[in-house]
């Protein structure tokens, strides 16, 4: 069974196209900056050892032209001949509320409440029902499959998500902790019990990009996480504050005069590493920090202690904790943030091997010492590899399993 993945962002479009079930990768690509006159595409295509690389800069206007693109690059390569080759189509859609907590088959009733959750994902939701509609369109007879961010914090209990405000504004608003990144802490965490050898592990799953989330995690099963009814609380992020004082956002309207959409923009596109030391590229910042700058030493201070906080706290919440893992962009890529973050933290049994973690790879490594009673980890990712699986596995079942609808 070929499965193709949709990953799309608000500005840009991932697929992996996969063999199940041997997990296969046939091709991966990339569409940035859709809607602009000079679009990148990447495409690349794996044939055993043989991999060829395509590029291209063209004006790709919409979602709709950029799926008919990974047509083109699909049939030229010739990983299909037309769209009937094509059985299965996996998308990432960001929110599912309280909807679903497992990958569904797309019907209209799914699209309707993917398109309806677009005011708690409003530059992901959108895109992600546009994906889903042309896809239709395009690959008329293929299975088409959600797989939501959301679902994996689906098990979190109700004390750990419920916020502590009136009873009303959850039972007929759904205000409520959903938490994010789902997809690839499923994935690291699966991964890491696989790699420990045991089901019953105690995890705290930190994934680090420019979007920034930490899980904890027991028995393979989310049960709180950083991220909240938004993608803005918890940990500093490349834009986003994470975790800020109420008061000081009443503080900024009542002072400045500032809008709900100008506090948005602030605490969303403005803050984080960008508004501490001027970038949000941790790479930058870091070669701010070698040339002595004190915001970025002070902005990847910050970015530390905030991790190492919630590594405490999820210790306390898990009564224990035997692994943690670093992923996604920074937490796979940088040895000397990995170090500030576990600096300091023995008393947790937490302790790094300075030479395994200074190690590139890009395969799944332990990186704190042999005796430390905690393991550490670093675990590539692969979300579209994650959303195949699901897929998959949804449509092997007999018959399909129904989305779990919660209220």
């Amino acid at each position: 069974m070929n499965i193709l993945v949709i990953n799309s962002g608000s500005s840009s479009l991932k697929y992996q196209l996969f063999s199940m079930p041997d997990e296969r990768p046939l091709c991966t690509g990339l569409i940035e900056k859709i809607g602009k006159e000079d679009s990148l595409i990447r495409h690349k295509t794996i044939r055993e050892e043989d991999v060829q690389v395509t590029e291209k800069t063209l004006a790709v206007k919409d979602f709709g032209e950029g799926m008919k693109h990974v047509l083109a690059l699909l049939t030229d390569s010739g990983l299909i001949k037309n769209t009937d080759d094509l059985e299965v189509i996996g998308h990432r859609v960001v929110h599912g509320g309280e909807y679903f907590s497992t990958a569904v088959v797309i019907d209209p009733d799914v699209k309707q409440k993917i398109l309806g959750l677009s005011t708690l994902a409003p530059l992901h939701n959108p895109v992600n029902y546009k994906c889903i509609e042309f896809a239709e369109k395009i690959f008329p007879n293929a299975k088409q499959i959600a797989v939501f961010d959301t679902a994996f914090h689906q098990t979190m209990p109700e004390f750990a998500f419920r916020y502590a405000i009136p009873e009303k504004y959850y039972s007929e608003m759904h205000i409520r902790a959903y938490g994010f990144h789902g997809t690839s802490h499923k994935y690291v965490s699966e991964r890491a019990m696989e790699w420990l050898g045991k089901p019953d592990v105690k995890m705290i799953s930190i994934h680090l990009g420019n979007g920034c989330s930490i899980t904890a995690v027991s028995g393979g099963k989310s049960i709180d996480t950083s991220m909240g009814f938004g993608p803005l609380s918890g940990l500093v992020m490349g834009t986003r504050s994470g975790d800020i004082d109420p008061s000081v956002i009443l503080h900024l309207q009542r002072k400045e005069g500032k809008t709900a959409d100008e506090m948005d923009k602030l605490l969303n596109n403005e803050s984080g590493l960008l508004g501490l030391a001027g970038s949000n590229d941790m790479r930058d910042v870091m070669k701010m920090l070698e040339s002595g700058n004190y915001d970025a030493e002070l902005a990847i201070d910050m970015y530390a202690y905030r991790i190492k906080k919630y590594i405490g706290s999820y210790t306390a919440v898990l009564n224990g904790l035997d692994a943690i893992v670093f992923t996604a962009g920074v937490g796979e890529n940088d040895a000397l943030m990995r170090e500030k973050i576990c600096r300091g933290m023995e008393y947790f049994g937490i302790q790094l091997d300075a030479e395994s973690n200074r190690i590139k790879s890009d395969q799944i490594r332990e990186i704190s010492e042999k005796s430390a009673g905690v393991k550490v980890l670093v675990i590539p990712t692969n979300e579209e590899l994650e959303i195949a699986r699901q897929s998959f596995e949804l449509l092997r079942e007999d018959p399909p399993c129904e989305q779990v609808i919660l209220y």
